[in-house]
């Protein structure tokens, strides 16, 4: 996933946050990230202040956690990782 990123083009810095892993279910109701809520953009989703959105915009928080358990196994994780989404810089 580095790798491709940064063929690609894409200048990771440090501190930048990227999340993998299993994503959601195939049905449109097992959706759990925003691009697959928002269908890839197409389509907007109401946020619970009333606010339609389609993307992430600058400035907005993003806080990963995840964890796993399974019967007769410690409970591996790891606790918050926050970051803000911040305007793009210009290639140097």
């Amino acid at each position: 996933m580095l790798a491709h990123h940064t063929v690609g083009g894409c200048n990771l810095r440090p501190g930048d946050l990227l999340a993998s892993g299993t994503q959601s279910g195939p049905l449109p109701e097992q959706s759990r990230s925003l691009l697959e809520l928002t269908q890839g953009g197409k389509n907007a989703i109401a946020l619970p202040g009333g606010e339609a959105r389609r993307f992430l915009l600058d400035g907005d928080e993003i806080t990963l956690t995840a964890s796993r358990e399974r019967p007769g196994a410690a409970r591996i994780g790891f606790g918050r990782c926050v970051g803000t989404v911040q305007a793009g810089r210009a290639p140097v």
